[in-house]
């Protein structure tokens, strides 16, 4: 069993939305979930994050869950969706390095480029954001399923 966990700041936004769209490919032996080095426990994804995934036909029931050693411990691969996501997950969690990665450096390019937040922004920037996290797990496809 592979465990892949996505990581964000406030588990409302990006990291929910990349959870829901690798749960969606429904990938035998992949286990999915998320978190936020700084999410409250049990907020729902933000409104705008449901409304994109819903006109993707993807219904995700999502409550924040804080980055814990437990979840750190859950995951076989961590993901995250900036740089500075992934040096907090590490200095945190130092034993965690060798399999943390930034969403980017895992699909194997722009490992320099981080997914922007589009907490408070209007939808359009939440489609913007569903559609790059969208394309770079597309990108990490086939690296998931042959593991």
């Amino acid at each position: 069993m592979t465990r892949i966990l996505f990581v964000c700041t406030g588990n409302t936004c990006r990291s929910p939305m990349a959870e829901a769209i690798l749960k969606s490919k429904s990938i035998p032996g992949i286990e999915v979930r998320s978190a936020g080095v700084f999410a409250g426990v049990g907020s729902a994804a933000s409104p705008n994050a449901n409304k994109v995934l819903e006109e993707n036909n993807i219904f995700h029931e999502h409550r924040s869950t804080l980055l814990t050693k437990a979840e750190i411990d859950w995951a076989t691969y961590i993901l995250t969706m900036t740089a500075a996501h992934k040096a907090s997950v590490i200095s945190q969690f130092p034993y965690a390095a060798d399999k943390t990665f930034t969403l980017y450096e895992f699909a194997g390019n722009d490992a320099g480029r981080d997914i922007a937040d589009p907490y408070g922004g209007p939808v359009h920037l939440y489609r913007q954001t569903y559609q790059e996290i969208h394309e770079v797990i597309d990108k990490i496809m086939t690296r998931l399923k042959n593991i």
